[in-house]
């Protein structure tokens, strides 16, 4: 079959491989689509270790064509959404049965872009920050791929009030129009909100700007880290600082989750592929690739050049 493989050389080359078969608890999925994700972009960067040669992408549509053993061969036809380790960018890709999620609400382009982004967006939304009616929202990278839902996520929670932060001044006005009710950019943010403040921010940014989050955070605020996109430099908060405003910072690490507990995130992309296929979010899939253009593909988001979601057609 056909795949993309980073190579020992650090390079993307479309070759031939072995196609793999479903094992104990997983299913094979004939890839129609794949979604390109920040994960992609740190296992380029090296941030991962992972043996070379190796298959990236983390989220794929297709349909099931076989089943390993322990999982009900019934399954076989289901068109489903794909939430993997590995192995992505190919015509075939095995993953764990629980993580292989029925979609039948949604085409295939819109199931590769729901991917992990989507559960994500809601997971930050309703189970870590637990955004409640009327309570104000900041969300940063508001023009990328959890930004955009995000804010949706933040609006049928009931959410008074929701600004975005963008990375620069040209991705302003693409996510004012994804439901924000204001949106700055990073160099702007600080001056233009001066003395407001929130009851949950969301913060995949890092460094400075997180410490500038802190000071944002409305008494019993949470503040929610889920990347670093700007730097993985280590920023300090005094836990005595925290408690006299009754603030709190979580994380959440979508990964680890899949791996320890699978059922609670496939509960959660299940929750909000409700939510997507009752038209109540919107997914917007603003690229296209070809497989021969993974490399691209990562580029662009790495580079900012992304907004939205980007897909790379497979099948």
């Amino acid at each position: 079959m056909k795949a993309v493989v980073l190579a020992a050389d650090d390079q993307f080359h479309v070759t031939e491989i072995a196609e793999p078969t479903a094992g104990h608890g997983e299913v094979a999925i004939r890839v129609a689509y794949a979604g390109v994700q920040w994960g992609d972009v740190l296992i380029r960067d090296g941030h991962f270790p992972t043996p070379r040669p190796f298959v990236p992408g983390f989220e794929a549509s297709g349909q099931i064509i076989a089943v390993g053993e322990g999982v009900d061969p019934a399954r076989v036809g289901e068109h489903v959404i794909a939430l993997t380790s590995s192995g992505g960018f190919a015509d075939v890709v095995v993953v764990s049965s629980v993580l292989a999620i029925a979609a039948p609400t949604v085409d295939s382009r819109t199931a590769a872009a729901f991917g992990w982004v989507t559960s994500t967006a809601y997971d930050l939304i309703n189970t870590v920050a637990g955004v409640q009616p009327g309570q104000s929202v900041l969300i940063h990278a508001a023009a990328g791929g959890v930004g955009t839902l995000a804010g949706q996520f933040a609006r049928v929670a009931g959410a008074g009030r929701v600004v975005g932060v963008v990375g620069n001044a040209g991705q302003v006005d693409y996510a004012r129009q994804r439901g924000y009710d204001q949106v700055l950019s990073r160099e702007e943010f600080l001056q233009a909100l001066d003395g407001e403040h929130f009851d949950v921010i969301l913060d995949p940014i890092g460094g400075q700007t997180r410490l500038a989050n802190l000071e944002r955070l409305a008494p019993h605020g949470r503040i929610v880290v889920y990347g670093n996109i700007a730097t993985f430099e280590p920023v300090s908060v005094s836990a005595n600082d925290l408690l006299m405003q009754g603030t709190s910072m979580l994380t959440y690490n979508s990964n680890l989750l899949s791996q320890t507990h699978p059922e609670r995130l496939a509960d959660s992309a299940r929750h909000a592929l409700e939510l997507v296929g009752n038209g109540k979010v919107d997914i917007d899939i603003t690229a296209e690739y070809e497989l021969a253009d993974v490399e691209t593909a990562i580029a662009d988001l790495a580079g900012g050049a992304t907004r939205g979601k980007s897909i790379v057609r497979i099948g």
